[in-house]
């Protein structure tokens, strides 16, 4: 992505919505919704985060970016439609578990994210398990991780990864829009995949049961 000489002001002027610290909102995020903590990370350009919060405005949803660029533009787009269930947070998605307290999270998404093919970067993946062991750390008893992406070796590695750290299954497709769901946006990263007629694979985790969150 090319840098935006305008991105730091952006993400400067948006206090309304970018947290700079968010160690300090650890435990306090359900303060700020009568609703689901939902935490979308690797927001990229912002059409996702944008599109479900407005749809789910009893929900608080929290993008996460690393991509001070990408984060800017997603920010620059909502400048004229941020709604107080909006917040971004700016940073690697490896810290979330400083983030928020044990069980405060109702559900993690995780689209599209980056494959990382190359072995030598399989920790980096988001489905890495260093990264589930935080997911699951933050996430209620009845937490779940929604994830679709359109490559397919990521989603296998991902179906494996998950399995082997004990997650339960609860859903699985592998052409989610060969019907319609309008209870999940689409994005236009999404919709370019879908008119070349790519399928885009889905499946949701939920969180195992018999550990002790108490």
């Amino acid at each position: 992505m090319r840098k935006k000489p305008w991105a730091k002001d952006m993400i400067e002027k948006r206090t309304d919505c970018v947290i700079n610290d968010p160690e300090k909102m650890n435990g306090k995020w359900s303060k700020l919704t009568d609703g689901k903590v939902v935490v979308e990370i690797g927001s990229g350009k912002g059409d996702y985060w944008i599109a479900m919060a407005h749809q789910y405005p009893d929900d608080l949803w929290i993008a996460v970016e690393k991509n001070i660029d990408a984060a800017a533009i997603a920010l620059k787009k909502s400048l004229d439609n941020t709604s107080k269930n909006m917040k971004m947070i700016i940073n690697d998605a490896q810290n979330i578990d400083k983030w928020f307290a044990q069980g405060e999270v109702d559900r993690i998404h995780l689209n599209f994210s980056d494959p990382w093919p190359k072995k030598s970067h399989t920790k980096r993946r988001l489905t890495y398990d260093s990264f589930l062991k935080a997911y699951e750390h933050v996430l209620k008893k009845d937490g779940s991780i929604v994830m679709k992406t359109d490559n397919a070796k990521l989603f296998e590695y991902s179906l494996a990864s998950f399995s082997q750290a004990g997650w339960l299954l609860k859903e699985v497709s592998v052409d989610f829009r060969r019907d319609e769901h309008p209870e999940d946006a689409i994005t236009e990263y999404e919709s370019n995949f879908m008119a070349l007629n790519q399928p885009i694979y889905r499946v949701i985790f939920e969180k195992r049961t018999d550990e002790k969150d108490e």
